[in-house]
């Protein structure tokens, strides 16, 4: 007895130790990764006089998205493509009234009203397409989710174009040191390697965050409202922090709000378009779907309190990063106490 408790005793301190090893890897690999990504983004935004928040709602946002886009697609492929659907409104609502509501509570800074209005147009646009396939439709079928790609690649044309119209005044100097500081093939290659270990540093983290989760008896329903949901959204929280801490405020916004729409339209457009699925059931509240009830409103109130006073009033208030953090406390509470079946 005593040596079968000890085999089991030693495989559990080594996949406890290879579980703590993971996480702390991919922290480490997200920091860097998104230290890189945002030097690389802004000194491509320097060099071609492009706005700050056109690289963030592009370039960055599609880096930052990749773990998102790698699950689902996977999920697709086998056929399970309805996991996309929870991860679009989730991560949508995380990125928002989280990580966005900190950088807002933290440091509120004014906005360039003409750069938002496109993103946000379009975020409000796929947010209606999803609203009608949720509750007319209740599926989504793959002529939705071809609209969806159709979508997303008239926003990156659009968003673009626009950017090269109408290019940033950055001082002559910024210019000059940004071509100083390496070649235009150099922060490319920096900007491809940095989002792969972003990605990489999520999955390490996703799967370890889990696995310690599920050690410490943590129930599942639990962990994929919390943990998981925060894991995938991990790459825009450590780039919005190191755009914050290097003053590129804009850049932040512009990621987080490009990456609410890459969510809807390309990360569920792909998923649709490889496997169409019904509105999942999922949890119920009071009889409904909680989808319905719940995440989808929440996910279209989160974006319209951070984004249309900024558009109105040309800057971001911290009273909005306070209500967007309260907004997300009680969506998560709330979460909780249905997967515990407390309702």
């Amino acid at each position: 007895m005593l040596e079968k408790f000890l085999t089991w005793y030693g495989g559990l301190t080594d996949y406890l130790v290879g579980a703590l090893i993971l996480f702390a890897v991919g922290v480490i690999l997200l920091i860097k990764g998104g230290d890189w990504f945002v030097d690389s983004a802004v000194g491509i935004a320097k060099r071609f006089r492009v706005p700050e928040i056109i690289i963030g709602a592009t370039v960055v946002s599609i880096g930052t998205t990749l773990p998102e886009v790698m699950v689902s697609v996977t999920a697709a492929i086998n056929n399970n493509g309805a996991i996309a659907y929870g991860n679009a409104i989730g991560s949508i609502i995380c990125n928002t009234s989280l990580i966005a509501a900190l950088t807002i509570a933290i440091r509120p800074a004014p906005v360039n009203k003409k750069a938002i209005v496109t993103p946000v147009i379009f975020f409000f646009l796929s947010a209606a397409i999803y609203i009608v396939a949720a509750y007319l439709f209740g599926r989504f079928d793959r002529w939705l989710g071809i609209i969806m790609l159709v979508v997303f690649g008239i926003y990156m044309t659009m968003t673009v174009l626009k950017g090269f119209k109408n290019p940033s005044e950055e001082h002559p100097d910024d210019i000059e040191e940004a071509t100083k500081k390496g070649s235009l093939l150099k922060d490319i290659i920096l900007l491809v390697i940095s989002a792969g270990l972003i990605a990489v540093g999520a999955d390490m983290l996703e799967g370890s965050s889990v696995s310690l989760a599920t050690m410490a008896g943590i129930p599942a329903e639990v962990v994929g409202v919390t943990i998981v949901a925060l894991c995938t959204s991990l790459p825009e929280l450590v780039t919005a922090v190191t755009a914050l801490l290097k003053g590129h405020g804009a850049l932040s916004l512009g990621n987080i709000i490009g990456a609410n729409i890459f969510n809807l339209v390309l990360v569920s457009g792909a998923a649709v378009t490889i496997s169409p699925f019904v509105i999942p059931e999922g949890s119920k509240l009071f009889g409904y779907n909680t989808s319905q009830l719940i995440e989808i409103p929440i996910m279209v109130i989160v974006m319209a309190l951070m984004t249309l006073p900024a558009i109105f009033k040309g800057k971001l208030r911290r009273w909005q990063g306070i209500a967007l953090l309260c907004i997300y406390v009680a969506f998560v509470v709330l979460q909780v106490l249905i997967a515990l079946k407390v309702f």
